[in-house]
């Protein structure tokens, strides 16, 4: 086995290496993550994993679902939605809750219902949509854990479609995080909903509640919420420099404390850690020998461009090694697994990455390695 080492400055890192020293930043907030939209790193962390009340930023699921019925083309933004009784009494302004106004027996097109629960934040939209697609607001919540459990959500359970408060209706931040991570990226020509900061409907206009679209530069999303359980809460998301960082927090005690705890962490993520692309796709790393083979060596090659998320202060901290096996023996098929690529933090391992065959090479036939093993045996290994 030969051993071949090589520095890389400035650049790598694994989920690993944010933990620890990245915390640095402290919240009032009970359940906190900051995640890089890119790469999915995590750079802060409280309580993330913990199944907590989620309030309205469940609504979120009820969204992706009713995207995921738009995307596949059963459900059409032109489609008419009837307002049940059921769902005008629940979500209504008799509630209490946050509303759009529906009316009782009134035809919504899916577009408005879209926009009443990104915009407004209505529980009465979000028993529509759960009722029309589902044919009950319990049966929506059982497609709810189904779409939960696609998506690797591994805290989450779902019982009504508004995230109104329930015992059994528990999400983690992290989870949180996750579904937001996914709705920006499989739903891109409807993102644009999230950030607009107003909606008019049945003669009433009402704003958006996510405090971020005002006060921090690049915010574009998601979703607020809040009960006396949860607290105030907020799932957002902000781009600068063409990299997007997404933040969950709960349990605060206000919508100013909510405010300035979102924007500060925002803040801090922007501040201290980048994105760096370690490797491009098929860079070549080295030209491995091989024996009884139609060529003399094969390209090592990186098969996917790596991009990692670090902390800016600790750049020159990190470096690589990499490892394979000398000489290879043919035959050779592209994309063979022939060594390894280890990303280092301080000379200790935190990453690991495939290394493989840039081409084919064949085996040489019986003469040609007769030749070799002769030229070896008088010469040794040249």
């Amino acid at each position: 086995m030969s051993y071949r080492s090589l520095c890389i400055l400035a650049i790598g890192v694994s989920m690993m290496a944010l933990s620890g020293k990245a915390n640095a930043f402290e919240t009032k907030a009970k359940n906190a993550i900051l995640m890089d939209y890119e790469t999915g790193a995590y750079l802060f962390t409280k309580n993330h994993q913990e199944m907590i009340a989620p309030a309205s930023m469940s609504k979120l699921m009820t969204v992706y679902v009713l995207l995921s019925k738009i995307k596949d083309g059963e459900v059409s933004l032109d489609d008419r939605y009837t307002v049940s009784e059921n769902a005008w009494r629940k979500g209504g302004a008799a509630s209490g809750g946050s509303t759009m106004f529906l009316k009782i027996g009134q035809e919504v097109k899916v577009e408005d219902l879209l926009k009443g629960i990104l915009i407004q934040s209505g529980n009465d939209a979000c028993i529509v949509v759960a009722e029309n697609l589902a044919g009950s607001e319990e049966e929506f919540a059982s497609m709810m854990n189904e779409t939960a459990e696609k998506l690797g959500l591994e805290n989450a359970h779902f019982v009504n479609a508004t995230g109104l408060p329930h015992p059994e209706h528990k999400i983690s931040v992290e989870d949180l995080a996750i579904l937001a991570r996914h709705i920006i990226k499989e739903f891109p020509e409807f993102y644009h909903l999230f950030s607009e900061k107003e909606f008019t409907f049945n003669g009433i206009r009402q704003g958006n509640r996510n405090p971020l679209l005002y006060s921090l530069k690049g915010a574009d999303g998601l979703k607020t919420g809040h009960t006396s359980e949860a607290g105030f809460c907020l799932t957002g998301t902000a781009v600068r420099n063409d990299r997007r960082l997404i933040e969950v927090m709960t349990g605060l005690e206000s919508n100013k404390q909510r405010s300035e705890e979102t924007e500060s962490l925002m803040t801090w993520g922007f501040a201290n850690f980048d994105n760096y692309k370690f490797f491009t796709k098929n860079q070549i790393m080295a030209e491995v020998p091989v024996w009884y083979g139609t060529s003399k060596s094969v390209a090592a090659i990186v098969p996917e461009e790596v991009i990692k998320t670090i902390k800016k202060s600790a750049k020159s901290k990190y470096g690589a090694k990499m490892i394979y096996d000398e000489p290879l023996k043919a035959p050779i098929l592209q994309g063979d697994k022939i060594g390894e690529l280890f990303i280092t933090y301080n000379d200790e391992i935190v990453d690991k990455i495939p290394l493989v065959a840039k081409e084919n090479v064949a085996k040489i036939g019986p003469f040609s390695r007769f030749l070799e093993n002769l030229k070896y045996f008088v010469f040794g290994a040249q």
